[in-house]
């Protein structure tokens, strides 16, 4: 249970972009769950059902705890076993059908056109590793994959000629993900003068490689993404899943519909992907109380 935690953590951090904050809040009250399970002679998230959780909460209630404590650990743990549920590590969701606030909706900030603009330029386009960032930058922000899809990408996956990857997304569902002319520029200057500078014989086949030969993991691109947002002056919480988030939201800005926009980012449910409409709602009351007389 212990690992599976840490993992879980691991995953709100650099796939969803949350605060350190969050990610310690959420650790706290989890590692208070997972102990009192463990003190209850339960040893495996597959004993747990709906009494166990219940009989969590009554107990942290007799502590003294309050209100709306009670219900930021309930949210903890309803969000921890629907992380378990879709990666397979449990077959389904015992807390699902309990009611709660509902979870993931607030976003991550997205950069600004501009913004995105200087963490682009901000590699040194005369060293190999600047190029190499480069590249991965760009490919993040052209197509809007998860962390733990760039991560796995091969070279097999890659079409530049006709302007579009393959990625294998969650649930090992595989879809085509457009690719613009700046990335594909900066991924050709990769692959032709600096990946094979990287790679070790017979050597994976992961599109990026670290200065060892070795695949990206997906903590080592949220590092490197982290370095370049502040070295670019990017004075916010920038993760790989800012970029994504970005990616929609300036497509949606541009007139791109709904349906495309859930298709490159791989969203089986549009509801998912209608969140972003509230980022461009929020936009456009923006620039309605900067111009409008009467706002």
């Amino acid at each position: 249970m212990q690992v599976l935690l840490e993992q879980f953590l691991d995953y709100t951090q650099i796939e969803r972009g949350l605060s350190g904050n969050t990610r310690s809040a959420y650790g706290d009250d989890l590692r208070r769950f997972v102990d009192f399970l463990q003190q209850n002679a339960i040893r495996s998230l597959n004993q747990v059902g709906r009494k166990q959780i219940l009989d969590f909460l009554m107990a942290e209630k007799q502590r003294g705890i309050g209100a709306r404590s009670l219900a930021r650990r309930f949210v903890s743990i309803k969000v921890f076993f629907r992380y378990l549920t879709d990666e397979g590590l449990l077959p389904d969701s015992v807390v699902e059908a309990m009611d709660s606030p509902r979870l993931w909706k607030l976003l991550p900030e997205t950069l600004t056109p501009r913004e995105v603009e200087q963490l682009l330029q901000t590699p040194d386009a005369a060293s190999l590793l600047g190029r190499r960032d480069r590249a991965i930058l760009e490919t993040f922000y052209a197509t809007g994959l998860r962390v733990s899809e760039l991560s796995t990408l091969d070279l097999d996956s890659l079409h530049l000629d006709e302007g579009y990857l393959r990625s294998i997304g969650k649930g090992n569902k595989e879809r085509i993900v457009p690719i613009g002319g700046a990335a594909v520029n900066a991924l050709h200057a990769y692959l032709e003068e600096v990946r094979p500078e990287l790679a070790l014989p017979d050597g994976p086949r992961a599109v990026f490689l670290t200065r060892r030969g070795a695949p990206f993991s997906r903590k080592g691109l949220w590092k490197l993404i982290k370095v370049y947002a502040h070295r670019a002056g990017i004075a916010r919480n920038v993760t790989p899943h800012t970029l994504r988030h970005s990616f929609a939201s300036h497509l949606l800005s541009n007139g791109a519909p709904l349906r495309m926009i859930q298709e490159m980012l791989g969203h089986a449910d549009i509801a998912t992907t209608q969140i972003y409409t509230h980022v461009d709602a929020a936009r456009l009351q923006s620039v309605h109380a900067r111009y409008h007389p009467r706002a």
